[in-house]
């Protein structure tokens, strides 16, 4: 996608409430763009819709209600007669260990993290295509690079999104849309917040195991050292410019950790790639594919 100085884009944002996602929304409104405010309560976001009236649009609306996915960018397109841009930011942290996390827990996080993005994509793309320019922007973790115990449950999801969207990224080059999945680490928002925190009752097996997981997630509340305002202008920067990255860690932490995945996931597969490479047959040709 090629963008021009001056250019208003339209943007949809998921879960536009709080946190890293009305901090997009303000700073796209702030540069003049129009904003489509994709949320599951209207009145959290009064204040910027009064503010900016001709700019901004409020859909109601739960991600899980994949159904209503293109009820939403219709009402984008009706609006403002196109779409631009498309933040999936909806998302919920659950801590537990696989036996505490039950499946209804486990299936409402990767409708969340996974099949509600999608939904709106699929929704979003035929618009994109025929405009031939488009940028979708998955809001994703460190927790979608790297994971640890206690975390599965939130991990599945954005390990998926990650996976999903990087088959998309290369399915929609051709058609000038492009794809960044966004990796932050710990953001000032109400992701930590009780009451916003998904926290599983705590068995007896795994009580020692996952006590420091669970207080350091629940004390992490107001204390995260990412600026979800400074964020937030990176992102908008990075969707007006020319060069867009698949991936974007976010946070000192996140380039970190992510980092040191890394070079260990590297370390590990050059250690066990000579019985790796025995389990071919003997002789037979290196694999041609198309990719």
């Amino acid at each position: 996608m090629t963008s021009q100085p001056g250019t208003r884009r339209t943007w949809i944002i998921t879960g536009a409430s709080a946190g890293f996602g009305r901090a997009i929304a303000e700073c796209a409104v702030g540069r003049g763009d129009n904003v489509v405010l994709a949320v599951r309560r209207p009145g959290a976001v009064a204040d910027l819709v009064d503010a900016h009236r001709d700019q901004v649009l409020v859909a109601e609306f739960d991600v899980r209600d994949t159904g209503r996915a293109g009820d939403v960018v219709r009402s984008a397109a009706e609006r403002f007669d196109r779409v631009d841009v498309l933040v999936n930011n909806a998302g919920r942290g659950v801590v537990g260990a696989a036996e505490e996390v039950g499946e209804q827990e486990l299936r409402a996080s990767l409708e969340l993290h996974l099949l509600g993005p999608a939904a709106l994509v699929r929704a979003v793309l035929p618009y994109f295509r025929e405009q031939g320019s488009g940028t979708i922007v998955q809001m994703s973790s460190q927790g979608g690079r790297v994971s640890f115990p206690g975390v599965g449950a939130y991990s599945a999801g954005k390990f998926a999104l990650e996976g999903w969207s990087e088959a998309l990224a290369g399915e929609v080059a051709p058609f000038g849309v492009r794809v960044m999945i966004v990796e932050p680490s710990r953001f000032r928002t109400s992701f930590n917040a009780p009451g916003v925190l998904g926290v599983a009752d705590a068995g007896a097996v795994y009580a020692g195991l996952l006590e420091a997981v669970r207080d350091d997630m629940a004390s992490a509340d107001g204390i995260q050292e990412g600026d979800p305002v400074r964020a937030a202008e990176i992102i908008v920067d990075l969707v007006a410019g020319e060069e867009l990255p698949l991936r974007l860690p976010l946070g000192r932490e996140a380039v970190e950790r992510i980092g040191r995945s890394y070079r260990q996931n590297l370390e590990e597969l050059e250690r066990w790639a000579p019985a790796a490479r025995a389990a071919d047959f003997p002789g037979a040709p290196a694999s041609v594919r198309p990719i």
